[in-house]
């Protein structure tokens, strides 16, 4: 009988854990900092493979949102639709962070992860970089120059650029339906692009996931840190495994087991690269071939959500906040709980597109509730992994939202939805 070929699924699972368990190896063999495994293996060969991988996925990211945000917009004959399609979506984000912050704050008071502890101001240091205010963010979405905005990769200002860009398009006539086939001929070469570099993806997984993990190891979770460690990652499965397929279920009667098979090889993407951003070409591909998204839909609610979607560094607050303040000795009222909610649910926004927002919003939080910020440094230690982690979460409600919103919209073929071989094919590799 033929043998089944392995699909690219599969080659990236291999490659995932291949990465990880020969990072481990490596990490053992690093005895100093300079000799030949960590400047040849580590730092050569491993780095050369893994910044390819992300710096080719990075290449793409702004022509692709730019040109599909663009056909969706023109292609919408009822412009008042955007606006429709923008309030769900934004309703939908700022909700599934509210439920993750809500349900972090639950577990880490349960389980209590830094009880016992007693640490003082001056034991650790950290500085956080200034987070802009929510005013600034809102006038800073309309970029002053669009070519610079695309060379630096600010997405809002992308998206605000785009939307109006399509618009003007559908509205000018003749000349807009010229400059739509255009730009139709572009998606398709960027999508084709796509495809080509999901052929080295294997290859780009093992090679970030065992530098990774050559430069963790296991000894730093093995610590003070590991309840802590453990409550977040616990709480970041249930957030995509859980509650995810439970709103979507919920919202749209869609079978959740179908949504979670087929986002798996997306999210294997997302936790080895950890980057929502670089993420987006094959997050798109995700919804529109294999979840059956319209292209309309999903070109501006999957950029959005890269954007300001934060469920997983929500998670990550809530569960570091109450750690912080047990292991300090300061106990948190209700109201501070409800503050801490209703921060890092703003500030998902607020702080869009900041680099090192994680850390931003979370000295942002403590700040609200009188913790010592400088506390940040006990658990960057342990955050790399973590913020790995995190990315899957938060392409998956990306990608969740894009389903229902689509629903909603009657912008989703069920067919291809539940049709287990849809955009199963990649070339001539397939996709299971």
């Amino acid at each position: 009988m033929p043998t089944k070929k392995l699909g690219l699924t599969g080659k990236i699972v291999i490659g995932m854990f291949a990465g990880i368990l020969f990072g481990i190896l490596l990490n053992q063999l690093l005895i100093t900092p300079d000799n030949w495994v960590k400047l040849v293996i580590v730092d050569g060969v491993l780095r050369i493979v893994g910044e390819f991988f992300i710096t080719s996925l990075m290449m793409l990211v702004v022509p692709l949102v730019f040109v599909s945000l663009v056909l969706g917009t023109c292609s919408m004959s009822d412009p008042s639709k955007l606006g429709r399609i923008g309030g769900k979506a934004l309703f939908l984000y700022l909700i599934t962070t509210g439920i993750a912050i809500s349900i972090a704050l639950s577990v880490a008071s349960i389980v209590k992860p830094g009880s016992g502890g007693s640490m003082a101001a001056s034991d650790v240091s950290f500085e956080a970089a200034p987070a802009p205010s929510f005013v600034d963010v809102l006038i800073n979405m309309v970029p002053r120059n669009p070519i610079n905005a695309m060379a630096e990769g600010n997405m809002l200002q992308i998206i605000v650029f785009a939307l109006l860009f399509g618009i003007a398009m559908a509205l000018v006539g003749k000349p807009g339906e010229r400059l739509k086939g255009f730009f139709e001929d572009v998606n398709e070469v960027i999508m084709k692009l796509v495809m080509i570099l999901m052929h080295v993806a294997p290859y780009g997984v093992f090679a970030l996931l065992a530098r990774t993990f050559a430069d963790l190891g296991f000894g730093d979770l093995l610590g003070d840190l590991a309840v802590y460690f453990v409550t977040v990652l616990v709480i970041l499965l249930v957030q995509g495994f859980i509650i995810y397929p439970a709103i979507l279920t919920l919202l749209t009667r869609l079978n959740p087991m179908v949504f979670i098979r087929k986002m798996f090889s997306n999210q294997i993407f997302a936790f080895s690269i950890s980057s929502s951003n670089a993420t987006i070409p094959v997050t798109m591909r995700t919804t529109t071939k294999r979840l059956g998204a319209d292209n309309k839909i999903a070109s501006f609610t999957v950029p959005l959500g890269a954007t300001i979607n934060m469920d997983g560094t929500a998670i990550m607050q809530g569960v570091a906040t109450v750690f912080i303040a047990q292991l300090y000795g300061i106990d948190l009222t209700m109201t501070d709980y409800l503050m801490v909610i209703l921060t890092a649910t703003l500030a998902s926004i607020g702080t869009a597109g900041v680099p090192g927002v994680g850390l931003i919003m979370l000295a942002m939080v403590l700040q609200q509730v009188g913790l010592p910020v400088e506390a940040i440094g006990l658990i960057i230690g342990v955050d790399r992994l973590l913020d790995m982690t995190r990315t899957a979460v938060n392409i998956t409600g990306d990608a969740m939202v894009t389903t229902v919103v689509a629903k909603s919209e009657q912008q989703l073929d069920e067919d291809v939805y539940n049709d287990p071989e849809a955009g199963a094919q990649v070339g001539k590799v397939e996709i299971k």
